[in-house]
């Protein structure tokens, strides 16, 4: 751990205190608050003039199993939006080797994690539960510090994305992985800021420094079941609302299978990229590369 200030922190009676800074952190049953306690800059530097991403070679498809899975997740509870596909992209961790949950919520991805062969470390914003209190704007974590990083729906929830995915980077050992999803036509939800394009998730990445393995759109968690989900029909069953929305949902695809029979650009995937409530990401950080 780290002040997130960049100062080194020191063991004190009452929790950790910055030897830089003088900042104080105290444990608070079990959790420790590594927030910001007063604004701080972040430069970053943009590059323009640079070709559009849409030549991009990345096929923006959705997920397909790994051929070679690291990890057997058999027997244990895994949440939902965790699939078998998205599991099998998992690296499989060693003796020692750090995990970042990065706003960990609850803690749902503890036994995942532990069972991929990762010391679990929690960190949110807010949750109470989470062992970590701590802003991905600015880490409490030393530079390379961290083997392997699962973000679920948070990116568009960061009102500096470009900063968010800087410190990942900076926080991650070169040759790890991260492993994450962010909202496209999702509603607006929980203050979020920054929906997400595959463009847009791909630019983000990038500008870090990551190596993008893919970005691919959720083919289940369509723009329809999105929306009659979170904000259509807030109250009803999931089950309910997407019942309500299945007729609209199969003239949606009945149509654009009509438009191949015209058109090859009318493809399941180009449908499928279009109208998806979020991508999946799954990114590594280059092994010649040191942070700064």
């Amino acid at each position: 751990m780290r002040c997130p200030c960049a100062g080194k922190l020191a063991e004190d009676t009452q929790g950790l205190r910055c030897v830089d800074c003088g900042e104080m952190y105290r444990y608070d049953g079990g959790q420790i608050d590594l927030r910001l306690r007063r604004p701080k800059g972040y430069p970053l530097t943009f590059t323009v003039g640079e070709d559009p991403l849409s030549n991009d070679e990345l096929p923006f498809a959705p997920l397909v199993p790994s051929p070679a899975p690291q990890v057997d997740f058999s027997g244990i509870k895994v949440p939902t939006h965790l699939t078998p596909t998205l599991l099998s992209h998992f690296p499989k961790g060693h003796p020692g080797a750090l995990a970042l949950d990065l706003g960990c919520g609850t803690g749902n991805h503890r036994a995942v994690i532990e069972r991929a062969g990762f010391e679990w470390l929690g960190l949110d914003y807010f949750d109470p539960a989470a062992p970590v209190l701590g802003d991905a704007h600015s880490l409490p974590l030393e530079s390379e510090s961290v083997d392997f990083i699962m973000t679920i729906a948070v990116l568009e929830h960061l009102r500096y994305p470009f900063v968010a995915i800087s410190e990942a980077y900076r926080v991650l050992k070169p040759g790890g992985r991260m492993i994450g999803t962010v909202a496209f036509l999702e509603p607006f939800h929980m203050d979020s800021h920054y929906h997400h394009t595959h463009l847009g998730t791909l630019n983000t990445l990038r500008f870090a420094g990551f190596a993008v393995e893919t970005v691919a759109p959720d083919a289940s968690w369509r723009v329809l079941q999105a929306q009659a989900h979170m904000v259509l029909f807030p109250k009803l069953p999931p089950k309910v609302g997407r019942v309500l929305v299945a007729p609209l949902d199969l003239i949606h695809r009945g149509w654009w299978r009509l438009a191949a029979i015209v058109s090859p650009r009318a493809s399941r995937t180009l449908r499928v990229r279009h109208t998806t409530g979020a991508f999946t990401f799954i990114a590594s950080k280059p092994v010649t590369t040191s942070a700064a």
